[in-house]
């Protein structure tokens, strides 16, 4: 037996540490000002595929890299990049504390005290905010128009999307649905932010759903919403929406379910053991908080996108 899995998992943290500092560094937008060993750098990321040695000696960037890691795609997922390395990878390090502790790094690692709200700690600067408002956004191109497709919501006429950062889930099932009207409801310095993306797209209202009355709609969304809380919260949260929708009316969440095969959502739930309150949960758990919060139907499905979805109808 050879120890292929184990080999490759050492190796692991190596290959991401090089393209989130290729990303830093602006390698993709160009820079070779890289300093004294920035020759390895450069040749460590063509390794990885993200750059091609050209005939004179010089790099450019693989049609990946250019499509994802240049800051100004519009593709680009640069921002959870430069979130991980700022954020997420320093917090990985105290991984053993959390597992004894069962609570979130930025404490331990950042020295932040006083138990302010959570996203605070995501919100704390203007580039903390940016970079984690892009991550969002950066995935949620990558996932937001398969996940409305993948339910029939043809018969809602006016989706809110809770938490909702760029508004990019309620203008996917906006821009797939004509007959649908959509708002964008989130912190008011999310909201600010998000309406580079979305002002004129669709409503934008700004409020806390833990606090604030909800705008009315029959579809409210939650995407990546829930597994950044305890089962308290989200039951608070389940119930809030399950008292603002009309009978009939359904919430659709989008989230990494777990499976025993999906190594993604596994990785992601000790994510958020590291960063929030929450973590992942499978269908059969998400099914239990919706039908005690009041919905009667639930039905999961598996997208292939970076998150799944469940639709939960009242």
């Amino acid at each position: 037996m050879k120890p292929t899995i184990v080999l490759n998992l050492i190796d692991a943290f190596r290959h991401s540490k090089t393209m989130f500092t290729a990303v830093q560094m602006g390698v993709f937008e160009g820079n070779r000002d890289l300093g004294v060993a920035g020759d390895r750098l450069l040749e460590g990321c063509a390794a990885l595929g993200l750059l091609e040695r050209t005939a004179d000696g010089g790099y450019v960037n693989t049609a990946e890299a250019d499509t994802y890691l240049r800051k100004d795609s519009p593709h680009t997922l640069t921002g959870y990049i430069l979130y991980s390395n700022k954020a997420l990878y320093p917090m990985w390090g105290n991984l053993e504390d959390a597992v004894r502790e069962g609570s979130n790094r930025w404490g331990q690692t950042f020295g932040f005290t006083g138990g302010g709200p959570l996203f605070s700690h995501f919100f704390e600067t203007e580039e903390k905010k940016q970079d984690f408002l892009m991550g969002m956004h950066g995935f949620g191109q990558l996932s937001s128009p398969t996940l409305v497709r993948s339910f029939d919501l043809s018969r809602f006429r006016r989706c809110v999307d809770l938490g909702g950062a760029t508004g990019h889930l309620v203008m996917a099932a906006v821009e797939a649905y004509p007959g649908m009207q959509g708002v964008l409801f989130d912190l008011p310095q999310a909201i600010e932010f998000g309406k580079r993306f979305a002002e004129g797209k669709v409503g934008l209202v700004a409020g806390d759903f833990f606090v604030d009355a909800l705008p009315e709609g029959d579809l409210y969304c939650l995407g990546r919403i829930l597994h950044d809380w305890n089962e308290e919260k989200i039951r608070m949260l389940l119930r809030r929406v399950v008292d603002a929708l009309p009978e009939g009316g359904a919430l659709l969440i989008a989230e990494k379910l777990l499976r025993p095969e999906n190594v993604s959502a596994h990785m992601q739930s000790l994510n958020m053991l590291i960063c929030t309150e929450g973590r992942e949960r499978t269908l059969e758990e998400y099914r239990a908080l919706l039908t005690e919060a009041g919905f009667r139907s639930v039905e999961g499905k598996v997208t292939g996108c970076p998150v799944d979805g469940i639709l939960a109808v009242k």
